[in-house]
């Protein structure tokens, strides 16, 4: 499959400032693959470590991390020549083997002609514990999210319509109802299926949503078995908790994150670490709540926020919504499916970099979302269907009068009364 990270590792490789490199992402995002891919494609040859599986080769370096020596190791380990600038080195789940993690510090400062990627499904968990000397500075960190909706349009072979919508989207030009409806319905297809790989897969492979109830399930038994495996018993069962409740709390009439609905007295000193464990794992989405003034990130409200899952597919299979009601040619009416809509919104302009945040005016009014780009705030209310009437927006328009607004629904595109019409399949161009 296509993916946008490749430009960066490419920018990475090509870099004449380049510091190791840590790929972060939650579990089975396809880090591994990518890196694997983008290793034969660019370099005559890779070198793979999985340090959750070669115990062997982690003993090797227990007592020495010197770049030097563990290019040496490697070499007599794999029998291979490692080649300065033509060998990709890769350690996978790093996050396994501490002395490996504090090594790339030491590949930056004396050894910086070797190429040297990292990737961990649960490296935000582990360099967060007191033992691990994480090479602050000394590294490139990016992060690796599920396919977006572009990327799946290219795993689909429709990626001749992602030119379509970004030519509509930057002239505000209606879009042909035909091909309108066909795009609506394709991301229709991906709320169900979502942006895991696998899954992806076994839907290009089946052409069944239904196919991929069984691959969604495993990944989030996956989830599951990594919140015992990496946290003791009293704090593995509050992060399961946590998790478990997202559906709950989403389909409150305040979806404000709420502890107690987590546990009867439930509070942030019993949660708040369970939370950080699910959003330095890369399992879910945090929306804080904000005052729209520039910085963003300096008026958010830390007591306020929203939890997304990190894939609206997993969601979907999380929350038991019958998928015969969501994959239809024609709008879903039956169905709750606000939530929704707004997961695949918050993941979506996760992925384009955004730093999203929510807005509410003393419980009268409140916005889906509020990024910043550059001096600008936007706001961003989001829409289930084509009705688009909302007081929310225009108590914001009134009160802060920005440049602009933007509305993502099923509407075609436009823009009137100083508001962006955006399909809801085309959010990945703002």
């Amino acid at each position: 499959m296509k993916r946008d990270i490749i430009k960066d590792l490419i920018n990475w490789k090509n870099s004449e400032n380049r510091k190791p490199l840590i790929v972060h992402g939650a579990r089975q995002v396809g880090k591994t693959y990518i890196i694997k891919e983008f290793g034969k494609k660019y370099y005559n040859n890779l070198i793979y470590v999985n340090f959750e599986t070669n115990k062997e080769f982690s003993s090797q370096i227990e007592g020495n991390i010197d770049a030097k020596y563990v290019i040496h190791k490697l070499e007599l380990f794999y029998g291979e020549k490692i080649i300065p600038r033509k060998t990709l080195i890769f350690f996978d789940e790093i996050q396994a083997n501490e002395r490996a993690l504090t090594s790339l510090k030491y590949f930056c400062e004396n050894a910086n002609e070797y190429h040297i990627i990292a990737a961990g499904s649960l490296l935000g968990i582990v360099i967060n514990r007191d033992n691990y000397s994480f090479p602050v500075g000394k590294v490139q960190m990016i992060n690796m999210y599920p396919l977006s909706f572009k990327e799946f349009l290219i795993a689909l072979g429709r990626e001749q319509l992602i030119d379509e919508i970004q030519k509509h989207f930057d002239n505000n030009e209606r879009m042909d109802s035909d091909v309108h409806s066909l795009c609506l319905k394709l991301y229709r297809t991906y709320l169900v299926v979502g942006g895991m790989p696998e899954v992806v897969q076994t839907y290009l492979d089946e052409q069944k949503t239904i196919s991929t109830i069984d691959v969604q399930a495993e990944i989030l038994a996956s989830y599951e078995r990594d919140m015992t495996k990496y946290a003791d018993n009293s704090l593995s069962n509050r992060i399961i908790a946590a998790f478990d409740s997202i559906p709950v709390q989403l389909a409150k009439d305040n979806q404000k994150f709420q502890y107690k609905v987590v546990s009867k007295g439930g509070t942030s000193s019993i949660f708040g670490e369970a939370i950080l464990w699910l959003k330095n794992s890369g399992i879910v989405n945090q929306i804080y709540k904000v005052v729209p003034e520039l910085p963003l990130e300096m008026h958010k409200d830390l007591s306020s926020f929203k939890l997304y899952m990190s894939d609206v597919g997993l969601f979907v299979n999380k929350a038991r919504y019958p998928l015969y009601q969501i994959d239809l040619d024609t709008t879903p009416t039956m169905i709750a499916m606000g939530p929704l809509t707004e997961h695949y919104v918050a993941n979506e302009l996760r992925i384009k970099g955004y730093e999203a945040y929510y807005w509410e005016s003393d419980g009268k009014a409140e916005l889906d979302f509020i990024i910043q780009k550059g001096f600008d705030i936007i706001p961003i209310e989001v829409k289930t269907s084509t009705h688009t009437k909302a007081r929310s927006m225009d108590v914001y328009m009134k009160e802060y009068n920005p440049k602009y607004a933007i509305r993502i629904s099923e509407k075609n595109f436009g823009f009137e009364n100083n508001i962006k019409s955006v399909p809801l399949y085309a959010t990945f161009c703002i």
